[in-house]
């Protein structure tokens, strides 16, 4: 299954109050694995950036002069989505912009059954707890050294690492093949490990007591060729001194 980590940066809290997007991050995910494909775009959102916006991305009015505009760009964002799943985090806020940017162009909006919001995810899992980015990335040792400001792209692929983590997506499918052996996973990397069979467990009583419940059931039967390798002999007859 396709899906795109999508996470966006902007202007400030609300469309309605005339805030833009400055930046789209994507991360394409293939059976919840990063392909290594991804979308990134800085976009003109012609207007002032407010020094809250600034603190959070330090992406600056400057900065963002003479790149494309949202028209510009949006056709290469939608055919890079196609028609994944969109994980997003803290969607309302993300889909709310871009449904907004949309809109100004008359084109359709995202619809929200396309939608996987990782913060719902999060509390679902974890209630009562915080479930911010970061705190997730806390719980499960993501490393967000590299994080000293939200950016789009960055915090796509961070992530991208949660979300596996919140749906079991690190280990999607068992693999048992010849190529299995190179990833870890499958008999080929058992095999590896334990060369030979373990011996058998079973003490000389119980063997013996199996094998002679093997003899009530007919003529060889097809076990008894182990038995024979794994019964202690018979004991010596005792003869008087």
């Amino acid at each position: 299954m396709r899906e795109i980590v999508l996470d966006t940066e902007t202007t400030g809290l609300d469309p309605a109050n005339g805030h833009r997007i400055v930046e789209i991050g994507c991360v394409e995910l293939l059976n919840a694995i990063p392909t290594g494909e991804t979308f990134h775009a800085y976009i003109d959102p012609g207007r002032d950036m407010p020094e809250e916006a600034f603190r959070v991305h330090g992406i600056s009015a400057e900065f963002l002069a003479g790149k494309p505009v949202f028209a510009k760009v949006v056709g290469d964002f939608l055919k890079f989505a196609g028609g994944a799943k969109i994980v997003a985090h803290n969607a309302e806020f993300d889909m709310r912009f871009l449904n907004a940017e949309l809109a100004l162009l008359g084109v359709a909006p995202i619809a929200s059954d396309r939608v996987i919001d990782t913060l719902v995810l999060a509390r679902r899992k974890y209630p009562g707890a915080a479930n911010s980015l970061d705190a997730l990335c806390e719980r499960y040792g993501i490393d967000t050294s590299r994080r000293t400001k939200h950016g789009a792209l960055l915090d796509a692929g961070i992530l991208a690492e949660v979300y596996a983590e919140l749906t079991g997506g690190r280990q999607a499918t068992l693999v048992f093949g010849p190529g299995a052996a190179s990833t870890g996973t499958g008999g080929a990397s058992l095999r590896a490990q334990r060369p030979h069979p373990r011996p058998a467990q079973l003490s000389i009583e119980e063997l013996v007591r199996h094998r002679a419940f093997a003899a009530t059931l007919g003529a060889a039967p097809v076990w008894d060729a182990y038995l024979r390798a794994q019964a202690p002999a018979e004991p010596a007859e005792m003869t008087p001194a």
